[in-house]
């Protein structure tokens, strides 16, 4: 077991359990691996339990997963049998403003 939260530019394969954010660039939770927190990453496969919500880009829940928090993701795949509970949410990548946007300040009467 591992407390606190763990920061990567790179993959990671969790198979314990860690109590705390995880923010990754890719994460694989193994069938043993349970994370109770945040988890943040471009890519996120799911084998095992999560207790907390998950953004990323990309989210597969294999048929062994478990995840009780709300995933905010622009693709989600879920698998049969695995178990879901909580809101799915579409992720929206901010827009550049665009010039015109901006209003422009008009005489006054």
């Amino acid at each position: 077991m591992l407390e606190g939260s763990i920061q990567s530019d790179s993959e990671v394969q969790i198979d314990g359990l860690i109590r705390g954010d995880v923010r990754v660039e890719k994460l694989a939770i193994g069938e043993t691996g349970r994370v109770e927190g945040q988890i943040t990453a471009e890519t996120a496969e799911v084998r095992g339990r999560v207790v907390g919500g998950i953004m990323a880009k990309q989210v597969r829940l294999y048929g062994t997963a478990s995840v009780e928090g709300d995933i905010t993701a622009e693709q989600l795949a879920i698998e049969p049998g695995a178990s879901f509970e909580g809101r799915s949410v579409k992720l929206q990548r901010p827009k550049p403003a665009s010039p015109s946007a901006t209003p422009s300040a008009s005489p006054q009467a």
